[in-house]
């Protein structure tokens, strides 16, 4: 049935658009699709159809400039695909399954911090997260070696050593001030030049009269290597000096400067004083110190107390009570509602139990306090597969034919984790607990949506999908590329600072379209940004002043605006030394269109090759000398005029107009045949004539970050879904994660093992 349909509808439309590069001893591309010999096993081969359907979807094939399906003929073709070759069911989606998978570190330093109020650096403490599909949340590459265990159990005391101090009750006072709270008129506390003096004020509120220790927390920036300059940092409270440090170049991340003064009751002034000591030596970047915070703890005495974060997030009801069979309740009710929050799960008596007796055990021994047994409770659930690892419980095991639905716990789960890269909170895990999370999911979103922990959203899946996590550590020479004789020089122009800048451009762009309900595709049309002073006048774009970033209307500068425009993707995307058009273009058409090139043929000739032919050309003429190789010409026509139509920006994200003493020529045309002359005309086609693709494309990577997994063709019907609900309501973020939510991948999966 499936091979009459085959030959006598689908063969003459193949046969009319295809077998003319791809058929009747034409292989270009080295594919061919009349070579079959069993027909039955041909219509079976998803592999062979996979480019077909993908690129006939995206209209790459037939070329625009060959003779063009209708779009009755090419509905037709793509629907025989994923009902007789892909076996699809609209109405009976495939979710997939996802591999059991561990918290990434993103995910563990928020599960710590929200249970415990524990700020733990899991950069420091664990290796980086291995990567997959874009992501590193990816359930088939999150494995867990022994000498990763072994760190787990490392920072599970680490961590209750942090949430609990030793001390049993309480613990002496302690207040943090952060860098913004320090005053200067004219220099940010966060990158103060070792060349000039400056001094910092901060007015401290003293409850009590007494001894106080001081600690400040520093860190020195801005070169990449050694420096021979050095200042002289100071500690006063008032006009008495507490403590003086010789600063140099140091990588540490923080640094103390602590001290003690006898303080009395009221405001007082602390102050912060560098000093110039010895300037860099010709060539060498220059230094500055960045504050991070004062920490005031006092009085030393110990006549007044209180108890930390941990402690009153832990031990809800204060001490323990003397009586042993009260501290047995009260050990019973700490480790039940810490357990069923850490966990996700529902609590399990005989678990309780055995962490209660741990409790008891610890607390019978020497020197030991009840304290110490909730802090080793507390260690054994963060050490446990439980914590570490995200499971789901499976209502019906071992039946692969069978689609279950999650049950609302694992659903819970999937929603904190997707939006908040943490662990479900009590509002969530009660409603999960009475079975009507389901019910109340679309309010559920919005109520996390408008949390402030969904920023952790914004950083972890804009900061993958779009690389702008990279931005802070690509490898760039900026002397090189601005044409200076060293860093130092290269400082002045493109001051380091910039790239944090331009991170965080990238990240208010996507949470303003986000949270105003602006259409998805303004990420590449949008004729505003958020810049700051630094960032603005290193785009050109006069008249914004100050270190924090504002909304700014670039409609009077149509080169800049939405995100092929800003530095994050142009440095991401460059060379090290220079643009890389290719770059530029497969990020493009990997992150934005979907429609990423097949990888390049082996011993492909360098672009520096083609550079030695020609004297000082510019990228253009390099691209045309290298794209003359038959072996490059196919990908490269995808690739060369989207990287070619951004050449106005170097490889640090500066616009020009000339390369090389010639004027750029930003002009192409897109494989599916839109001409464009500019960045301008450029972005206004991505994010209108190609807004299917866009939203195709990004509906793909929300939903990858969204479930673990990577998006099979399966997962076409969602996709096609997702992408359709996005037009429906004028291209929404909010409304996408919503129909995300909804989606068979997100509320069910196969009931296998």
């Amino acid at each position: 049935m499936a091979d009459e349909a085959f030959k006598s509808e689908i063969q003459p439309l193949l046969v009319r658009y295809c077998y003319d590069c791809h058929g009747d001893g034409s292989r270009e591309g080295d594919f061919r699709m009349d070579t079959f010999k069993d027909l039955s096993a041909h219509l079976g081969d998803r592999e062979h159809w996979m480019p077909v359907w993908r690129n006939l979807r995206s209209q790459i094939m037939p070329p625009f400039d060959e003779d063009q399906p209708s779009a009755e003929d090419t509905r037709k073709l793509l629907s025989w695909i994923e009902t007789a070759v892909f076996k699809l069911d609209p109405e009976k989606p495939d979710p997939g399954r996802v591999t059991l998978r561990r918290l990434n570190r993103e995910e563990y330093r928020n599960a710590v911090f929200d249970l415990l109020g524990v700020e733990y650096d899991t950069a420091e403490a664990f290796p980086p997260d291995d990567t997959g599909y874009g992501f590193d949340n990816i359930g088939d590459v999150l494995s867990i070696s022994p000498l990763l265990m072994e760190k787990y159990l490392t920072a599970a005391e680490e961590v209750v050593n942090l949430a609990l101090p030793d001390d049993a009750s309480a613990q002496v006072p302690r207040v943090e001030f952060p860098a913004g709270d320090f005053r200067n008129p004219t220099v940010p506390p966060t990158w103060i030049p070792f060349s000039g003096e400056a001094e910092f004020t901060l007015q401290v509120p003293v409850k009590w009269d007494g001894k106080y220790q001081l600690t400040l927390q520093y860190a020195i920036q801005g070169a990449s290597e050694a420096t021979t300059a050095e200042a002289a940092l100071e500690l006063s409270a008032g006009d008495k000096s507490l403590s003086k440090a010789a600063l140099g170049w140091d990588q540490r991340r923080s640094i103390d400067l602590a001290a003690t003064a006898d303080l009395k009751k009221g405001e007082r002034t602390i102050k912060v004083t560098l000093k110039p000591v010895r300037p860099p030596a010709e060539g060498e970047e220059a230094l500055h110190l960045s504050l991070q915070r004062l920490i005031l703890q006092g009085p030393l005495d110990g006549s007044q107390k209180e108890f930390s974060k941990g402690h009153r997030m832990i031990l809800v009801d204060g001490p323990a009570p003397e009586n042993p069979a009260a501290a047995k309740a009260y050990a019973r009710k700490i480790m039940r509602s810490f357990v069923s929050r850490a966990f996700r799960r529902p609590v399990v008596a005989s678990d309780i139990e055995r962490l209660v007796a741990i409790v008891e055990e610890i607390d019978k021994l020497p020197g030991k306090t009840f304290q110490d047994g909730i802090k080793q409770a507390i260690a054994a659930c963060l050490a446990s597969p439980r914590f570490l690892f995200r499971a789901e419980i499976q209502p019906e095991p071992n039946n692969p034919d069978k689609i279950v639905p999650l049950d609302e716990y694992a659903l819970a789960s999937r929603l904190s984790f997707f939006l908040w890269s943490s662990v479900p909170d009590d509002e969530l895990l009660s409603l999960a607990f009475n079975k009507q999370l389901r019910a109340n999911l679309r309010p559920q979103v919005d109520r996390m949506l408008a949390d402030p922990r969904s920023r952790r959203l914004t950083e972890n899946f804009v900061g993958q999908w779009l690389q702008a996590r990279d931005v802070a550590t690509a490898a760039i020479s900026a002397p090189t590329i601005l044409g200076v004789a060293n860093n130092r020089e290269a400082s002045e122009i493109f001051d380091p600072r910039l790239r944090n800048d331009m991170r965080a451009e990238t990240f208010a762009l996507f949470d303003f379209i986000l949270r105003e309900g602006r259409p998805a595709e303004e990420l590449i049309s949008a004729r505003y940004s958020f810049l700051n002073e630094r960032l603005a006048a290193f785009y050109g774009v006069k008249g914004v002043k100050g270190e924090e970033l504002r909304p700014v209307d670039l409609t009077e500068h149509p080169e800049r605006g939405g995100l092929l425009t800003q530095g994050t993707f142009l440095i991401v995307s460059s060379n090290p030394t220079r643009t890389s058009p290719v770059k530029r273009g497969m990020f493009v058409l990997e992150n934005l269109l979907g429609t990423p090139p097949p990888p390049a043929p082996p011993d492909v000739p360098e672009l520096t090759e083609a550079a030695k032919e020609g004297a000082n050309p510019t990228m253009r003429e390099m691209m045309e000398i290298h794209r003359a190789n038959p072996d490059c010409r196919g990908c490269h026509a995808r690739m060369d005029p989207i990287g070619l139509g951004l050449e106005n920006f170097d490889a640090l994200g500066r616009f020009r107009e000339t390369e090389s003493g010639k004027p750029i020529d930003t002009a192409g045309v897109l494989v599916t045949g839109e001409e464009f002359a500019d960045v301008a005309t450029l972005k206004a086609i991505l994010a209108e004539k190609r807004r299917p693709d866009f939203y195709r494309t990004l509906s793909g990577k929300l939903l990858t970050y969204a479930i673990g997994r990577g998006v099979e063709y399966y997962d076409s019907t969602t996709i096609q879904q997702l992408s359709a609900h996005m037009e429906k309501n004028n291209g929404k973020l909010t409304e996408l994660i919503h129909a995300i939510t909804t989606s068979a991948p997100f509320q069910m999966r196969r009931g296998d093992e």
